[in-house]
């Protein structure tokens, strides 16, 4: 690592104040040193001048191993995707995990996205496709009782290894997660919550997503709605990361706040997969919930794209609502970037501030889509007009991963159906 010095950016902070204004960035190793007018003699000196400097964004909910099954399960019924799903994840090996893992990574450094949250099995070959690639990975081993599981062994005690093998390490951080509550019982909900509260970490799970899952257990449980009843047992914390939340009532949404629940909106896989609902984020927002969101994985969203779920939540919502005033770009802008960070209890990422990891992306805004770009314009344009192909330069951790357009150390090739399995 050296000293990188980024020269006449417009830099959007996304900090409290979500300053904007043109100026410079100082990194020394993988620090941001300084913002604003820099004169220190750099290593590296990126030339910004028609750039916008933001930080890089935080994908909250994905599952980058699946990243080769785009353009598989498209324009099915549920039931039909999932039992797909499962049959096509059951041939995985670990040269397959890691291939995808790898092209997924390749998609999102690409496109800006410096972070992502993770949750599947075999996340220790996903940790060495992060550390690899150079992307920041927050790796939530998934765990279900043990009569729905392809996993060896116990996957609470694989949860727990992995924890133990992987916590210190600068770009991974492991935790543990829960598939849901279709395939998971009280007891596996608390051995989680058990695992995570003794090493501090999240718990990152799918909550709510579908009127089916909901209704399911209401019938099971003989009234109780899932987050009901996930507090009532005393698993909903700070600590807990919810994927989707699509069907929750105001009711829920209140008990969540209260236990400092987070909330990953992954409004692009909802509408593929026809939830038949919209997460009532603007009733989680007022009820001071942390909002962040995610791309969900390749299968269910065909794309690993922070610009288009910034864009396609915006508008969703706002057609729902009816008010195209309910959400503005720069509340959206927060939950890919800061929003994300707080989510996954990171709070050294998500903006761009002296002292915080240099995790940077520059968007060329010279391009037509992009033009006129300026102060008062920048955020907008980056939710509504930016796409990845407006994506620079990518820095992580201090380290240009994609540079004037081209990924600095991409995968290699591999477009062969048999080296994903």
């Amino acid at each position: 690592m050296g000293t990188i010095l980024i020269k006449n950016a417009l830099i959007v902070s996304q900090n409290k104040e979500r300053n904007i204004l043109k100026g410079d960035i100082f990194i020394d190793g993988n620090k941001i040193m300084k913002i604003g007018k820099c004169t220190e003699d750099a290593e590296r000196v990126i030339d910004a001048s028609r750039m916008i400097a933001l930080p890089g964004f935080v994908n909250t909910h994905a599952h980058v191993a699946m990243s080769h099954l785009k353009g598989r399960l498209d324009d099915m019924p549920l039931d039909m995707f999932l039992e797909k799903t499962f049959e096509l994840d059951g041939k995985r090996t670990e040269k397959g995990i890691y291939n995808s893992a790898r092209l997924g990574i390749d998609e999102m450094i690409s496109g800006g996205i410096t972070s992502f949250a993770d949750l599947y099995y075999s996340e220790d070959i996903i940790a060495r496709a992060v550390k690899d690639s150079g992307i920041r990975g927050f790796l939530s081993w998934n765990t279900l009782d043990e009569e729905f599981t392809t996993q060896n062994g116990n996957p609470v005690k694989n949860a727990e290894n992995f924890i133990l093998k992987h916590t210190g390490e600068n770009l991974v951080t492991p935790s543990i997660g829960v598939q849901g509550i279709y395939v998971s019982s009280d007891e596996n909900y608390m051995k989680t919550l058990d695992v995570a509260s003794r090493h501090d970490t999240i718990i990152h799970t799918h909550l709510a997503e579908t009127r089916k899952e909901v209704y399911d257990f209401v019938r099971k449980s003989g009234g109780k709605r899932p987050t009901e009843h996930l507090g009532e047992i005393g698993f909903l914390s700070s600590r807990l990361l919810a994927a989707h939340s699509v069907w929750v009532t105001l009711s829920e949404i209140r008990t969540m706040a209260k236990n400092g629940v987070k909330v990953s909106w992954n409004s692009v896989s909802n509408g593929k997969l026809g939830v038949g609902g919209i997460a009532p984020v603007p009733e989680m927002i007022e009820n001071s919930m942390v909002v962040s969101l995610g791309t969900d994985s390749s299968g269910s969203n065909n794309a690993l794209n922070m610009f288009e779920a910034m864009k396609f939540s915006s508008l969703w919502i706002k057609n729902d609502r009816w008010n195209p005033a309910i959400i503005n770009s720069g509340s959206v802008l927060d939950m890919a970037t800061v929003n994300g960070a707080r989510a996954l209890g990171a709070d050294r990422i998500g903006s761009l501030e002296p002292g915080k990891l240099a995790d940077v992306v520059l968007i060329d805004t010279s391009q037509a889509n992009m033009t006129p770009t300026n102060l008062e314009n920048a955020v907008s344009n980056i939710v509504y007009s930016a796409n990845p192909s407006n994506v620079k330069y990518v820095i992580i951790d201090g380290k240009v991963l994609k540079d004037d357009g081209k990924l600095v150390h991409p995968a290699q090739d591999v477009d062969a159906e048999e080296e994903f399995y």
